[in-house]
C-alpha cells in the first residue's frame, strides 16, 4: 500500500514558509484575495508533493501572531513538520510558539528548513543559526531534526530538501485504515450541482462514494456523494490525506470550521474532557481559569474545573468543562492557549472523552481523576471502570478509546484479567458485577427471614432486587450460581443451598396445629379466613403453601383446603355417589352427599380439574376412568 503522510509547515511570519512550498510543489497556497494584496498568509492552504513513493499533503499555516488559531487548525493531524527559519533573523518569537504547538500535538519528527541563505552568505552565521535552531527543537520537542539549508528564490537545496524529507516521511507511523472514518472540517462551501462541500485531513478509517457519514456536535447525518483528494476526484478518502467531500443532504450552517465528520456508530460530543496537562515552563495555572482548548479544527473556550494539586508542575492531571462540546477521543492531543492576553500555555492528551459521565466530589478535586494509561489496556479498564455500573457498550468503547477495533480487540482478549466483565458486547467493571451479586444474596437471605414458609424467592423478583440493568444482573446471577455461593435456582424461585422451609421449631409447631383443625374438621375444612381468624399474627397462607408441598393438605379451591387423607375419603363419597345416581345436578349429589354447597362447590370444581369428572350442562358424569 502507498505510503502517506501530512507534512506540516510551520514557522515565523516572513521566513518564506509559503514560498518555499510553492518551489517544492508548483502550488501557491495562498488562496485568499486579502493574503495575496497584504503579502502574508492568513489562513492554512494545501498543496500535493511526492516523496519517492510517498503521498505527501502540506498543509501551509500562517506564520503571523495573530493567526496562531488558524496555525492549530492546520497542525492538526500532521505528521511531519516542516520548521521554515530564515538565516537571515534565525530563532524568533513565533518559532519558538509553533515548535511547542507540535510539540504538544504529539508531531515528534521533522525537517528544518534554513531560507533565505542567500541573504546570510557566512557560514559560520548560519552555523550558529542552525544549531539555535537545534537546540530550539530539543527543549520543546526532545528530538533532533535534520537542518537543510537552502534558497527558495534561487532553487538552491530543494532536492536536499526533498531527500530529507523522504527520509523522515518513511519512517513516520502510518495512520491505521482499520478504524472509524474521522475528518476534522477546516472549509466549508457550496458549489452548485455539488451542494455542500468539506474539507480536512483524514484523521483515521476510510470513506468510499455514497457511504453515509455524520457531521458532529450537530448530529447531522448526510451521504458521500463524491470524494476529491487535491482535487482529483478519488473512490475513496484514506487516513493521512487531505479530502474534500460533497455530502449531500447537508446544510452548510451544519458543518461549519472545527466540526467532525465520522462514520459507523457510538460518537458523540462531550461538555467535558479529563486531560494529562504539560505545560510550557514558567506557565502557572489556577483552578477556574478560562483557556482557549484548541482540539482539531475547533476552537472551544473552557474552565480548568478540577486539578491535581499533588503535581504542582509542568504536569498533572485535570478536568476541562467546555463551553461547547467537543467531539474527540482518548489519546487526542489539545493546545491550551490563555483567554486574554492570547498566548500558548500548553497541550493536553486526552485521557476521557466523555467526562461528563463521570462525576468528582466537589473538594476532592484529584479523586476521580485518571491516570495517564500505561497501555491499551490500561485505557480500555480506566474508561469502562470509570462509567460504574452503566458500563460501556463495545461500539462506544471503540470510539472513546480511539483505538480501534483491532487494537480494542487485543487490549480485550482477556477481559477478565483486566478486571472487567462483558455480555452482549457491553462492557462494565467485574467490582460491579460483585457488587450486584452481593445485593442479590442479600435479598435471598432477607427473603428467606421475611418468609419462613416459602420454599425461596420468585426468580423475577429476585433479579428486580439487582437494581441494574439486565445484563449486569445475568452477570451477577450467573456468578453467584457457578461459583458455589450457595445460591440455587430451584424451578421458578431461587434460594439458598440448604434452605428448608418451616423447619424452626416455632413454625413446626404452627404447622401442626393448623393440621390438627383440618384433619379435625374432616369433610367439612374451615376457610382459609375462618382459620386465621383461629390463629391471630399466624400467616395462614403460607403455611397452607408449605403443607401442600408436603403433600399434607391439598387446595381444592382458592379458600378451601382439605386434609389430604379427609380429601381421599370424601373423593371415594363423591365417586360412590355418582356411581349411585348416574348424570347428577349438583342438588341431587348434595341430598345424596349431605353436604352444603359452600363444601360441594368446590370439591365439584376440583373433580373436574383433576379428570375425576366431567361437566355436562348442569349435570355431573363420573369419566369411565376414574377409580373408587
Amino acid at each position: 500500500m502507498e505510503r502517506r503522510v501530512v507534512i506540516g509547515t510551520a514557522g515565523h511570519i516572513d521566513h518564506g514558509k509559503t514560498t518555499l512550498v510553492r518551489a517544492l510543489t508548483g502550488v501557491d497556497t495562498d488562496r485568499l484575495a486579502e493574503e495575496k494584496a497584504r503579502g502574508i498568509t492568513i489562513d492554512i492552504g494545501f498543496a500535493p508533493l511526492a516523496l519517492r513513493e510517498i503521498a505527501a499533503s502540506v498543509v501551509d499555516v500562517p506564520g503571523h501572531e495573530g493567526f496562531i488559531k488558524n496555525m492549530v487548525a492546520g497542525a492538526t493531524g500532521v505528521d511531519l513538520a516542516l520548521l521554515v527559519v530564515a538565516a537571515d533573523e534565525g530563532v524568533m518569537p513565533q518559532t519558538t510558539e509553533h515548535l511547542a504547538i507540535l510539540g504538544f500535538l504529539g508531531v515528534a519528527r521533522g525537517v528544518v528548513a534554513l531560507t533565505k541563505c542567500d541573504l546570510a552568505p557566512d557560514p559560520a552565521w548560519r552555523k550558529l543559526v542552525a544549531d539555535d535552531v537545534s537546540d530550539e527543537i530539543a527543549r520543546l520537542v526532545n528530538r533532533r531534526w535534520p537542518v537543510v539549508e537552502v534558497s527558495a528564490a534561487q532553487g538552491l537545496g530543494l532536492e536536499a530538501l526533498l531527500e530529507a524529507l523522504a527520509e523522515e516521511a518513511d519512517v513516520v507511523a502510518q495512520r491505521t485504515a482499520d478504524d472509524r472514518f474521522r475528518l476534522p472540517v477546516d472549509r466549508v462551501f457550496s458549489l452548485p450541482g455539488a451542494g455542500t462541500i468539506v474539507t480536512g485531513t483524514v484523521w483515521s478509517g476510510t470513506l468510499a462514494e455514497g457511504d453515509r457519514v455524520t457531521i458532529l456536535p450537530a448530529g447531522v447525518a448526510a451521504r458521500a456523494r463524491s470524494i476529491q483528494v487535491h482535487g482529483r476526484p478519488a473512490l475513496r478518502a484514506e487516513p493521512g490525506l487531505r479530502a474534500a467531500l460533497a455530502l449531500a443532504g447537508l446544510e452548510r450552517e451544519a458543518a461549519p470550521r472545527g466540526a467532525m465528520v465520522v462514520s459507523g456508530d457510538g460518537w458523540r460530543a462531550s461538555r467535558a474532557l479529563d486531560v494529562e496537562v504539560s505545560l510550557l515552563p514558567g506557565v502557572v495555572l489556577r483552578s477556574r481559569e478560562r483557556l482557549r482548548v484548541h482540539h482539531g479544527t475547533a476552537e472551544v473556550m473552557a474552565r480548568l474545573a478540577r486539578m491535581d494539586p499533588a503535581a504542582a508542575g509542568a504536569t498533572f492531571s485535570a478536568r476541562l468543562v467546555l463551553e461547547k462540546a467537543l467531539v474527540a477521543r482518548a489519546g487526542d492531543r489539545v493546545v491550551l492557549r490563555s483567554y486574554s492576553p492570547v498566548t500558548t500555555v500548553g497541550g493536553a492528551r486526552v485521557l476521557d472523552p466523555w467526562a461528563d459521565d463521570v462525576r468528582i466530589a466537589r473538594g476532592r478535586a484529584s479523586r476521580g481523576l485518571p491516570a495517564a494509561p500505561r497501555s491499551d489496556a490500561d485505557r480500555v479498564r480506566q474508561l469502562v471502570a470509570r462509567r460504574g455500573a452503566p458500563g460501556l457498550q463495545r461500539s462506544a468503547l471503540e470510539v472513546a478509546s480511539g483505538l480501534g477495533r483491532a487494537r480494542l480487540d487485543a487490549a480485550l482478549a482477556s477481559a477478565s484479567e483486566l478486571g472487567l466483565a462483558e455480555l452482549d458486547g457491553w462492557l462494565v467493571a467485574a467490582a460491579e458485577v460483585d457488587v450486584v451479586a452481593r445485593r442479590l444474596q442479600d435479598a435471598l437471605e432477607r427473603y428467606h427471614a421475611a418468609h419462613p414458609l416459602e420454599p425461596g424467592m420468585p426468580a423475577q423478583a429476585w433479579r428486580m432486587a439487582g437494581s441494574a440493568r439486565r445484563e449486569l444482573v445475568e452477570m451477577a446471577e450467573g456468578r453467584l450460581l457457578a461459583s458455589g455461593s450457595g445460591v440455587v435456582r430451584d424451578g421458578v424461585v431461587m434460594r439458598l443451598s440448604g434452605w428448608i422451609p418451616g423447619a424452626d421449631r416455632t413454625t413446626l409447631a404452627v404447622q401442626e396445629r393448623v393440621l390438627a383443625a383440618l384433619r379435625e374438621a374432616d369433610a367439612e375444612p374451615p376457610s382459609t379466613s375462618d382459620l386465621a381468624a383461629t390463629f391471630p399474627g399466624v400467616d395462614v397462607p403460607a403455611v397452607l403453601r408449605l403443607l401442600v408441598r408436603k403433600g399434607e393438605v391439598v387446595a381444592v379451591g382458592r379458600e378451601r383446603y382439605y386434609e389430604a387423607g379427609a380429601l381421599e375419603r370424601e373423593r371415594g363419597r363423591l365417586v360412590a355417589a355418582l356411581r349411585e345416581l348416574g348424570p347428577a345436578t349438583p342438588a341431587a349429589i348434595r341430598e345424596r352427599m349431605q353436604r352444603s354447597r359452600k363444601w360441594l362447590i368446590p370439591l365439584l370444581e376440583w373433580a373436574d380439574r383433576e379428570g375425576l369428572t366431567d361437566r355436562q350442562g348442569d349435570r355431573r358424569v363420573l369419566r369411565a376412568r376414574a377409580g373408587a
